[in-house]
Formats: C-alpha cells, structure tokens, sequence
C-alpha cells in the first residue's frame, strides 16, 4: 500500500487520471527547415528577386515628384511625344506684349483754359482802369495791382513793362483783338500737343509720336507731338505774322509764354486697356515635345517652364498607361546590384553575428521585414502616379517623407541586434535612394534617421520606448528637411508639411512597431526584453502558482535568479534572460511539491516508502512538467529550453547511491554496516543502470542556461553548509565547477575559462552576502549582549 500513493501521483494525482503532457521537442521537419542550407539559398534567391521586383520593375522617372527649385537627382527624358498648352510660355509672351505696347497719352486743356479766362480778366482791368482814371495806363503805379493779382492766379511771371505796351495798342476793342489771336496760336499749340521730355525718357528735343486719344472720338491713334522749345518757336514765329511792332510783338509774347506748358499727359487706364486688348488677342503657345528630348538635366535646378513640362509629361503617362518604357538600367545590371548588396549583407552578418547565419528563421525574418519596408516604400512612390498627386505637385513632394524606411531597422534591433539592424538600415535607405530617382540627399537622410532609431532603442525594455525611438528619428527627418527646404528655397508651407509628414511617419513607426513585435516573436520564435520584462513581474501565474503550491522552490528560484542575473552582467550576457528562465526554471515541481526537500514542512518525506528508481523518476518528471507548463502558458522558446537544459545530464547521485546500497544489501535483515561497505566495494554499482538515475537533457547549450545550471547547484549546495565563511563557501563552489566539468555538463555551452572565473567570483559574492549572518538580539527585558568587539576586549 505505501507504493500506490507515489504511483498515483506518478500518473498525474491523487484521482488516477492520466494526465497528457506536451512536448518540447522540434520535429524533424521544423529542424530541417531551420538548418538546411537549401532552404537558406531559397531565402538567399527570393530576397534577390523580391528586392529587384519591388525597386525596379514598373519604376520609372516619370513618376519622379519634383519642386520648381529643386535639384533633379537624375536626367529625366520623355517617354513618348507628347504636346502641351504652356501657360508658362503663355505668360512670357504676355509678358513681352504687355512691355512692347506702348504707352497711351492724352492731352490735357486746363491750363490753356485758365489762361484764357486770367488774360480776358487782365484786359477787362485796363479798360475798367482806363474808364475810372483816363491816362492811368501810361503810368506803372496803376498798373501795377492789375499785374499783381494776375501773376497770383497761376505760375506766370508777367512783367509790368510788358502790359504797358500790351495796353499802348490802342483802344479796347483792339487789345482784345490782339489778345484773341494770340490765342488761337496757343490753342492750335496745346491741340497738337506739348511736351517736355519728362514722361518720354528724357528727350526732350524735336518731336515724337506717340498713342494718344483723339479728342474728336475718343480712340487712340499715333499722333506726332512738339517739344516745349519747339512750341515757343511756334508762338513766337505766329505771333510776330500779326503785323504789330517789334517792341509790342516781344511783349506779346512774353506773356503768352506764360500760358504755354507741357500738356501730354500718361493715360494708365487708357495704356491698360491696350494691353488687355492685345492679350486677348494672344494664343496660348503650345510646345511640342519628341521621344527622347531631355526635359531636366541631372544635377539642375528645375525652372517653372521645366517643372509645367515634368507635369504636362506625368499627366500624358498617366492618361497613357499602356505605353511601355525602356529607361534606367538593364534587367540584368539590376540584378547585379541587388545581388551584391545582399551579399554584402550576409558577409557582413556572417562576421558579426555568426549565430543568424546558422538560423534559417532569423535569415528569414531579416528577408522578410526588408522586403515588407520596401514594399511599403515603393507603395508611397507609386501613389505618387494618382491624379491628386499628379496635379498637386506640393503633395507628392511628402511622399518620399512618408515612407517608413525605419520600420525594418527598429525591428530586427529589438528582435536580433543592432549591427544587422544597422546594415539593414543602410540597405532600405540604398534601395530607398534608387527607386525616389537616385536621390543622395533622400539615401542619408533616411539611414540617418534609422541610425538614431536604432541607437535610441538599444535595450527597450518598455514599448513606450520604441515608440520614442522612431518619433526621434521622425525628428531627425523633419530637422534635415527644415535644412534642404532652405537651401532649395522652397515655399514656407511646403517645408512645414514636408517636416509634419516625416515626423507623423516616425509616430506611426513606432505604433506599427510596437504591434508587430508580438506577432514576429511567436512566428520567428524571438523574444525580445520587453517581453521578458512583462515576464518578471511576480504575479504571472505560473509564479503565483509557485508561491502557493511549492513555496521553497519558489525562493530557491529568487535566489537563482539573482546569482544568475549577476552572472550573467559580469560575463556580458543577457541578465534580463537569464534572471526570467532562473524563475521559471523550476515550474514543474509545482506539480509534486511534496516530494522536493524544500517543500517538505512537516518532516514527512514521501521517498522513504518508495524505491530509489521511482523516487529518480518523479524527480526528473519536474523537467517534463515544467515544459509542459511553459508551452500551455505560452512562455517563449528561451525559457522552455532552460526548463530541459539546468540539469543537463547529471546525476541524482543521493538515490543513485541509495539504489546501491540497497543491491548491495545481503539477505540477512542483520547484516552490518561493515557488510554493506564490503558488498560496495565489490562493484555492485555496476549492477545499477546509471541511465535510471540521469537526467534526460540536453546538456546547456548557451551561456545563460549554463549560468543557471550552475547558480542551481551552487545555491542548493550552499544550503547545506553548516557554518558560511569565504574559504568554505569558495571552496565548494570550486567543486561544484570542477565536478561539472569533469562530467561533461558544460561541453556544449559556449564559455570560456575566462567566464567560467568571473561566473565563479559573482557566485562567491553574492552567496556570501546571501548567507551572512546576524547579531543575535536579547530578549525583551534581558541585558544587553555586548558586540563581539567588547567581548574581546574584556
């Protein structure tokens, strides 16, 4: 009957019932599909061809977005004949219109109208004069006010000598006689026209012809028009014809040359109107353009008449889509130079990370994210053929900003490491550069900015912080786009939405980031430190589980993982790894926690009525639980692996040595102790399968597995010390290392001697600052002890 319990609990409980486990263990198909060099070289292959599929084929210079002032990153040819209505060219030659039609004048008669109604009054005054006081007009004093009053009515400058002989003419009727033939040369003057040079550029000699409106109907016609000195000459020679005296002819003509001014005068109504005319009258110009002309030159700015032409040959394309083109590099040169990045890639992974190379899933998951980033680039060039962004050249300009060229480099840093990150970076960002048109400044801006993402999200432990690393490398974008928008003077809007979208890119980076890591670490069996983070925290079920049902291996797990955790920072491996597997290490002995020292309260220990094979057995099936466990809660692959590996294959030697004796026992219930040592002494452990009391493995098979089989042993060992001091407790971690070694427990874990010295020193310290011990206190009302110190000096 003491037999029937264990079996019970064997089988999985106390009620009997059979209890199905899961299993670890890869199968040969998964295997071969991680190892195989054939599945790597159809990986190698479809990398070539997804790559040169996605940057090349379909991608063309037409669909190149570029601003007026913008260097042209390649020379951009059409592709078939095409012809256009320029407005460009239209506004040029307007232009050149509006400046050959000449101005438009008129002719102005106020001033002549003045004078007439200032000479009329100056004339009724001397004959007013000559009525009220007869012989005043000979005299200057009385003249005197007349002349006053009219030199104040305008700009004349009347001398009062020249109104005397003006008034010695005679009678009144002859005055205004000579006065009225004066003015009809004056007004024959000003309908012909004065000028003087001013609004003519300056000449002011001889006449010129001008457009000027005709008074009689108002339109405007070619018209010659005298200079000022020319119509002085006029007055003077017309006003000397009337027969009078030289004296009086002088005087005559001194005062009319008071009412002679410039009277061409610019008409800006009249001079637009004729230049509306003459452009309604102009054809928009057309340009006609042949297969092969080159529209932009590489290295260029691109003028607005270059920039209506790219635009003019996007829309004809785009109209014209069943027109095939054969531009760019051949198919095979193409081919070439995906097929020499990508080597350069696996050599440089090869010497960096030799590891992924070994690993068809991780080649995998590097092909993949790179492929699925370029794809999502070439998905934002190709929209850049849609209508809206054909004729809103301002927006296709925020493609090439909206293209998550980070999104792959963030990836492969959390899930793999920076160094492959970092040639992937430059990869997207070659290839990125390519299908925008060979774009330098695009090529460094974009591996630039996967730099800082990268750099910014070295050891993220939380998915804020992935999340900040690609808004800093949306920061970066937008930085150097504030910076390339300046040098190519780019309007102010176009640079802030340019720089909006480069940083709206890296926040939807990070986001797409953040979303995905969960779904790649289960497809690609990686697991990231965020991940293992969420791991630690003690109220994981499997820990809480623990902590209830198996409380001493759940502190012999806090111990282990801080050794482990220590460890692994002094040999620089992954602590965050090793401290999750070291709590989880010994999950499976939740399901027999009674039959573990630890968990034993009461003193009871149920190996006692159970032979030594059954109780080897139930010992090892924690592993089997554990993994079981782990692959029902889903814990990552890394954990699952040092659930099999902390044991190894070691021995359990206390019932292995148990199994011994009892073989070695004689019949006789009363045989002595000095009997059983006889009977071992003749080889009876030979008679033992050794196999029984072994775990089944693996062996450890990375550093920090192999930390946490020794932090196990150590931490267990350590235990049993009856008194801890320096010497002892370095003495028996130094036999728990050698006995390791000597039974081939570490032969497949990649340390060093090196490490295995440091391992053993962080062991030392932290177990010493584990087990130190205290000062006993007194009891509550006792004396005080004295410190050991005061004891030694009495």
């Amino acid at each position: 009957m003491a037999l029937i319990r264990p079996f019970k609990l064997l089988r999985g409980g106390a009620g009997g019932a059979r209890r199905t486990r899961k299993s670890a263990k890869v199968s040969e198909k998964v295997e071969y599909l991680e190892s195989s060099r054939l599945v790597a070289s159809l990986i190698f292959v479809a990398t070539v061809a997804a790559i040169v599929l996605v940057s090349f084929v379909g991608v063309t210079t037409a669909d190149l977005s570029l601003l007026p002032n913008q260097r042209a990153p390649v020379r951009i040819v059409a592709s078939a004949p095409f012809s256009y209505e320029s407005s460009e060219k239209t506004r040029l030659q307007g232009e050149q219109m509006r400046d050959r039609t000449p101005p438009v004048y008129r002719l102005e008669f106020e001033p002549l109208r003045q004078f007439e109604t200032n000479i009329r009054e100056l004339l009724a005054g001397l004959e007013k004069l000559e009525k009220e006081q007869p012989g005043a007009l000979s005299r200057t004093a009385a003249l005197t006010p007349l002349v006053d009053a009219f030199n104040e009515k305008g700009p004349y400058r009347v001398n009062v000598d020249h109104v005397a002989l003006l008034a010695e003419v005679g009678d009144a009727a002859a005055r205004y006689k000579l006065v009225e033939s004066a003015l009809v040369v004056l007004r024959e003057i000003y309908a012909e026209g004065v000028h003087d040079g001013s609004i003519l550029g300056g000449q002011t000699e001889g006449r010129v012809t001008v457009f000027r409106i005709l008074k009689q109907t108002g339109e405007v016609a070619q018209r010659s028009v005298q200079s000022l000195e020319e119509a002085h000459t006029f007055l003077r020679i017309n006003l000397a014809a009337e027969g009078m005296g030289k004296e009086t002819h002088l005087a005559l003509y001194r005062i009319f040359q008071n009412g002679l001014t410039p009277n061409l005068i610019y008409d800006r109504a009249a001079t637009e109107r004729l230049q509306s005319d003459a452009m309604r009258a102009l054809r928009p110009a057309t340009v006609n353009v042949a297969r092969g002309q080159t529209l932009v030159e590489q290295g260029t700015r691109v003028s607005a008449e270059q920039y209506e032409m790219l635009q003019a040959h996007r829309k004809y394309l785009m109209e014209n889509a069943n027109l095939e083109f054969n531009e760019g590099l051949q198919l095979f040169g193409r081919i070439l130079l995906v097929l020499a990045m990508v080597l350069a890639s696996l050599f440089y992974i090869r010497m960096e990370d030799h590891e992924t190379v070994q690993s068809n899933s991780r080649l995998a998951l590097l092909a993949l994210t790179v492929v699925v980033n370029l794809g999502l680039v070439r998905a934002t060039y190709s929209m850049g053929s849609l209508p809206f962004f054909v004729e809103n050249a301002a927006a296709g300009s925020l493609l090439p900003y909206l293209a998550p060229t980070a999104l792959a480099p963030l990836i492969v840093a959390i899930l793999i490491n920076a160094g492959s990150a970092i040639f992937m970076a430059l990869l997207i960002s070659i290839f990125t550069g390519v299908i925008y048109g060979n774009r330098l400044d695009l090529l460094v801006l974009t591996f630039l900015a996967s730099m800082v993402a990268i750099f910014a999200s070295r050891s993220s432990r939380k998915r804020g912080r992935v999340v900040r690393a690609a808004i800093l490398g949306g920061l970066t974008v937008a930085g150097f786009v504030l910076l390339f928008g300046v040098v190519d003077q780019l309007p102010v809007a176009t640079v802030l939405k340019q720089m909006g979208a480069g940083l709206g890119t890296g926040l939807l980076t990070g986001v797409v980031v953040v979303g995905l890591l969960p779904v790649l670490e289960g497809l690609f069996r990686r697991t990231t430190d965020i991940t293992l983070l969420e791991l630690t925290d003690f109220n994981h079920p499997l820990l809480r589980l623990m902590q209830l049902e198996a409380p001493g291996s759940y502190h012999h797990s806090l111990v282990v993982a801080q050794l482990a955790e220590n460890a692994a920072n002094a040999i620089n491996a992954n602590p965050l790894l090793a401290r999750v597997c070291a709590l989880f290490h010994d999950i499976g002995k939740t399901t027999k926690p009674d039959y573990f020292t630890e968990n034993q309260r009461d003193a009871i220990n149920p190996h006692d009525d159970a032979n030594p094979s059954l109780s080897a057995l139930i010992i090892k099936a924690h592993v089997k639980d554990g993994v079981d466990l782990a692959l029902k809660h889903k814990l990552p692959r890394a954990v699952i692996d040092v659930i099999q590996q902390h044991h190894g294959t070691t021995l359990i030697r206390y019932f292995f040595q148990r199994a011994v004796q009892e073989l070695a026992r004689p019949p006789a219930a009363r045989a002595t102790a000095a009997d059983l040592r006889e009977s071992a002494h003749r080889g009876d452990a030979a008679r033992v399968c050794e196999t029984t009391y072994r775990y089944d493995g693996p062996k450890p098979q990375f550093k920090e597995s192999a930390i946490i089989h020794l932090a196990d042993m150590c931490e267990a060992a350590s235990r049993s010390m009856r008194k801890v001091t320096p010497q002892h407790l370095g003495e028996l971690i130094e036999q728990i290392f050698r006995a390791s070694m000597a039974d081939g427990q570490l032969d497949e874990a990649p340390l060093t001697l090196e490490e295995l010295n440091q391992i053993k020193s962080s062991f030392n310290f932290t177990l010493l600052n584990m087990l130190h011990s205290r000062v006993a206190y007194p009891a509550a009302g006792a004396a005080p002890a004295l410190l050991p110190e005061r004891q030694a000096a009495t």
